[in-house]
């Protein structure tokens, strides 16, 4: 009995050799790389890191990233505007950052490319909401007073739950145990595809069958209810910031997908001056889908659109500043 136990432990370690094996030489997974808080406080990731972002259970999209000096992902070293030379800030979360595709074809890189004499500095980072986005901008200030336009992006459905800046929870997970479960990259590949999450959410259903915690259906007006507070609050919050962080209307234009985004939202912002482009609008001539199969991330289609968006803003700013 305890040789067939032997055995079945020596070949069950030389299985899981060979799938981590194929796991590297397939490179199937996906590789983050490690994040900090600067001297401003502002949370970005770790200078000069180098590497492919996998996603999808078959490495349906594969992107290579370079983290700049600065902290972001961008072909650019140098984030120092100059006050005789034209430059494009990119404000947000992971849509902005760009780790689906190459850093150098990012939509920063395609609006430079079709911007002549023009700079895009790509300020990207995973999980930013505006909370972030605003305490970044200010805590920059010097920097971004020098850009010529800034375009901040709000995902109305997620970037508007709170109203003040704090340090997220992110940086915490960041422990020597997570930097050594990084290394094994099976597991890596394992639990970004979804086949950990019966174990890791093992302990919570336990909890809640101990105390017998069921989930509640809500019925459809309940929903609607719950979708109209969600919205106020969203509101209340953006207010709130916008008060605490305020911005050059001017300059600053705020990238979002109006089709998420609530009416008296948009009125407010309409109210008010805001400048905003419409993501969902450039996405009408869109003959591919602008975004990828298995999540909400912008497709090349849909960045090709958001990038022709900006283009034209930009170039009809000029032309109205300039007759």
């Amino acid at each position: 009995m305890g040789s067939i136990i032997k055995k079945l432990i020596i070949y069950t370690a030389l299985f899981l050799l060979v799938l981590e094996g194929l796991v590297r030489i397939f490179h199937l997974h996906n590789e983050m790389p490690n994040r900090f808080a600067d001297a401003k406080g502002v949370e970005k990731w770790v200078p000069n890191q180098s590497e492919y972002s996998i996603t999808g259970n078959r490495k349906q999209n594969v992107g290579q990233y370079r983290i700049n000096d600065f902290g972001f992902n961008s072909v650019h070293d140098n984030y120092e505007p100059k006050e005789d030379a034209f430059e494009i800030a990119l404000v947000g979360d992971s849509f902005i950052e760009g780790f689906h595709e190459d850093y150098t074809n990012s939509l920063g890189q395609q609006i430079e490319k079709n911007l002549s004499n023009t700079k895009v500095l790509e300020f990207g980072y995973a999980g930013y909401d505006l909370a972030d986005e605003l305490h970044l901008i200010h805590a920059y200030k010097d920097l971004f007073e020098k850009i010529d336009h800034t375009f901040i992006y709000i995902r109305f459905t997620d970037d508007l739950d709170r109203d003040a800046y704090q340090e997220s929870s992110r940086l915490s997970l960041d422990t020597p145990f997570s930097r050594i479960a990084k290394q094994i990259k099976l597991l890596v590949y394992l639990k970004d595809i979804g086949a950990l999450d019966p174990v890791l959410q093992l302990p919570g259903r336990i909890k809640n069958f101990i105390s017998g915690k069921k989930e509640i259906s809500l019925s459809e007006e309940e929903l609607r209810k719950q979708e109209k507070l969600k919205n106020e609050l969203s509101l209340n919050n953006f207010k709130t910031l916008m008060a605490e962080y305020p911005i050059d209307k001017e300059r600053n234009v705020f990238l979002l997908n109006k089709k998420l985004c609530s009416s008296e939202f948009l009125e407010f912002l309409t109210k008010n001056e805001y400048k905003t482009l419409n993501i969902n609008e450039a996405w009408e001539v869109a003959t591919k889908p602008t975004t990828l199969i298995y999540d909400q991330h912008w497709s090349e289609e849909g960045r090709s659109h958001i990038a022709e968006l900006i283009i034209d803003y930009v170039k009809d700013k000029a032309v109205h500043e300039n007759p």
